[in-house]
């Protein structure tokens, strides 16, 4: 039988490295957390190469005495928890191995003088082995360096990312821990060029807007919901205001950022009904509840927690959330437009000519007052490409018989199209529909073949992003241009938009840039070429559709019916869902009981 026995101290701290220090972004979290309970102010981060490299935190906080620098480096030693009430703690962290664990991986330097002190020490540690110590000249703070992560641990460093993909993550690290203090100012570089950079003492809506995206501050509603000891502030993006992935969601309790399944999931739950299933809200909450109400120690990195009472905290974000859209803003659920209510008239309906792409059909006591202005702004929505052909109407009403799909009779909610046919009764999802439409007419144009056609912009549209977006975009740059979307790279957080998709000539360039963005983050290397390809045309596709929540005229949903009638596979959206479904004369009248 093998014999118990202790394991050597370095290599103890080297597997309670394996639990806090995954990956540079993870030593960089430790790092910045201590500097925030220190109680600085100003706080600058410094990488290289990701953090695989270099990674220095330097704050203006209380600073420690050498000997507090070398207690520092032991196990389980901390000032973050005066007794033994663990689960009171209300410090970012209280562990006491994340210093000695990371410096049991890499090299750490640690120089720190005291506020009020007059001399400054440093200690050089070496994965576990003390260097050297002595006098350092600093201002009052602390400044930890950390080189050569797990250089020395080949089996840990090959399993680390390309210094993109660690820089990426560092940037995230940085955001969240910054925007859950808007009090304090935060400064990050990377391999000597400013990336981030905030003053202390900003409002939380402005610490957001500039973390997030600054198109929030005006597509946004505060959330402020407070139950007992329960309290709940944050942003919320407006339900238009969405992106292709989950990314831009940020929570924190109790200051302390997370990615918890029950929060995530009430997000989802709050926004159910107001968004599209592939589409993501933009937001950050803020929930402060007592600490004896929540278990922060469910996970090493702190990342996910316990509730005490996880129904209330579920309500409160769905209640809170809904009624922060509801009735604090209505930009997100207008009601239609008197001009566009009014625009109908109990008059006769205009003949239809002969040959054109559709012959729509109205009813005898309806018609658009103004079919000429009516078409006119049509043509200049995004569903031009089907009715750039259309002619006014100048033939009498077409029977419903002459068309598989029928004629429009109506809309409901300004999504769903009512169209009479031969054999019942027709509704289809307007953007569902011409999704799948316009996907095919990319393709048909040559999309992800070396063919689409471009439509070159006249002035280049400047997009700004993050720039480890840019980077995926400037990557991929070369397959996007074989669906007529030309880019090019224009600064370290921006890329320049030569031309867009010829289908897409009346969409919006940012708002395209940043969704096909966001594909290529959430898809990473994980899928083949073609897949990806595939998935961006999709994302294109649903940018040059007609949007639910739009009213349309009888004409344009005849033109939209009549393309159905002869695309390929235009019965399903680009995600799988029925774009149509149909009641046959059978069906209504079971529903009515004549059967």
């Amino acid at each position: 039988m093998r014999v118990i026995r202790r394991l050597p101290e370095t290599l103890i701290n080297r597997i309670a490295a394996g639990e806090v220090v995954e990956r540079p972004a993870s030593a960089l979290k430790e790092l910045v957390e201590n500097a925030i309970d220190a109680g600085a102010v100003h706080i600058h981060v410094r990488l290289s190469e990701g953090g695989l490299a270099m990674i220095e935190v330097t704050d203006d906080g209380c600073g420690m005495r050498p000997d507090e620098i070398a207690l520092a480096l032991e196990r389980h030693a901390t000032s973050k928890l005066p007794d033994e009430a663990i689960e009171e703690v209300e410090t970012l962290g209280f562990r006491g191995e994340a210093l000695p664990s990371i410096a049991s991986v890499a090299q750490v330097t640690i120089e720190s003088r005291p506020q009020g002190s007059a001399d400054g020490w440093k200690r050089v540690v070496d994965n576990g082995t003390l260097l050297s110590e002595g006098p350092a000249a600093l201002p009052p703070g602390t400044r930890v360096r950390v080189e050569h992560l797990f250089e020395k641990i080949p089996a840990r460093r090959k399993f680390l990312r390309s210094a993109r993909s660690e820089w990426a993550a560092a940037q995230d690290v940085v955001r969240r821990l910054a925007m859950a203090r808007p009090d304090l100012g935060f400064t990050l570089e990377h391999d000597s060029r400013r990336a981030l950079h905030v003053q202390p003492d900003e409002t939380l809506e402005a610490r957001v807007a500039q973390l997030v995206a600054r198109e929030l501050a005006g597509n946004s509603v505060a959330v402020d919901l407070a139950r007992g000891d329960y309290h709940l502030v944050g942003v919320a993006g407006l339900p238009t205001f969405n992106r292709g992935m989950a990314d831009h969601q940020y929570l924190f309790v109790n200051g302390r950022p997370v990615k918890d399944r029950l929060l995530i999931g009430a997000v989802r739950g709050a926004y159910a009904d107001m968004l599209a299933r592939d589409r993501h809200a933009v937001l950050a909450l803020f929930l402060q509840v007592p600490g004896g109400e929540v278990d922060v120690n469910v996970h090493p990195a702190k990342t996910e927690v316990r509730f005490r009472d996880p129904q209330l905290v579920r309500g409160m974000i769905v209640s809170g959330l809904r009624h922060a859209l509801s009735s604090g803003d209505r930009r997100s659920a207008q009601a239609p437009s008197a001009s566009a209510m009014a625009a109908w008239q109990a008059e006769p309906v205009a003949p239809v000519q002969q040959g054109s792409i559709f012959t729509p059909t109205w009813r005898p006591e309806a018609r658009v007052s103004d079919a000429g202005q009516a078409w006119r702004g049509y043509e200049q929505s995004v569903l031009a490409p089907i009715s750039a052909r259309a002619e006014q109407a100048s033939e009498p009403v077409v029977a419903a018989a002459q068309h598989p799909l029928g004629v429009a009779r109506g809309q409901v909610a300004n999504t769903y199209i009512v169209a009479e046919a031969e054999d019942g009764l027709v509704i289809v999802d307007q953007h569902a529909a011409h999704e799948r439409l316009v996907l095919e007419r990319l393709r048909a144009g040559g999309a992800g073949q070396g063919a689409a056609q471009s439509q070159a912009l006249l002035i280049g549209e400047v997009v700004e992003l993050e720039e480890v977006a840019c980077d995926r975009l400037e990557e991929a740059s070369a397959q996007l241009a074989e669906f007529g979307l030309v880019l090019e790279r224009f600064g370290p957080g921006a890329m320049l938009v030569r031309a867009i998709p010829a289908a897409l000539a009346k969409g919006d360039p940012a708002k395209l840039v940043a969704d096909v963005a966001d594909d290529l983050a959430q898809n990473g290397d994980a899928l083949l070429l073609g897949e990806k390809l595939d998935l961006i045309l999709a994302t294109m596709a649903c940018h040059g559709s007609v949007r639910a929540g739009r009213t349309l005229s009888v004409a344009e949903m005849n033109a939209l019916l009549r393309e159905m009638e002869v695309t390929p596979r235009s019965g399903q959206c680009n995600h799988g869902r029925p774009t149509w479904v149909k009641l046959a004369h059978g069906d209504i009248e079971k529903l009515f009981g004549r059967k």
